[in-house]
């Protein structure tokens, strides 16, 4: 009986360990993906950070919400502002899913939606929410502070100060 009650809790408590266990190599791989593919601009590794069915649902304009489209924006994004760069502040994981709270900056060299290049450098507010599957993100949900990024880019924050 008591061999029967302690096999039993083991059981119970494996879920826990694996989830917990899986939600820290995916807090792993994220941070991994910020450092290799978003700062450093390692676009050959997309595939290894992403899944091929990914999903992403964050709006990005006249992009497919695919691999191949977070692949276009991040081009677009280094393309525009060569020192494009993600400072994760933190993150918070729960079994699948990575949560990230993080600064975007970066520099201004090329026309962005229709704002002309003045070498305005923007630094807003992020928060990205990946689904995890084997490894690899499958889904992505994303907050950006576009509004205040536009405005610094357009100059309209320097000149309020």
């Amino acid at each position: 009986m008591l061999r029967k009650l302690i096999l039993g809790l083991a059981l119970l408590a494996m879920p826990v360990v694996a989830a917990a266990g899986s939600a820290e190599k995916n807090v792993e791989k994220l941070q991994s993906f910020y450092k290799e593919v978003a700062n450093a601009g390692h676009f050959e590794k997309f595939d290894e950070f992403l899944a091929e069915n990914f999903v992403e649902h964050e709006e990005l304009p006249g992009l497919p919400p695919t691999r191949e489209g977070v692949k276009q924006w991040f081009t677009l994004m280094r393309t525009t502002f060569p020192d494009l760069k993600f400072d994760v502040e933190f993150t918070v994981a729960d079994d699948d899913k990575v949560v990230a709270y993080l600064t975007m900056s970066g520099t201004q060299a090329a026309e962005f939606l229709g704002i002309p290049s003045q070498g305005r450098a923007f630094h807003v507010k992020t928060v990205d929410i990946i689904r995890f599957e084997k490894g690899k993100a499958v889904e992505h949900w994303g907050v950006v502070d576009s509004g205040v990024m536009m405005q610094q880019l357009a100059g309209e924050a320097a000149k309020a100060k």
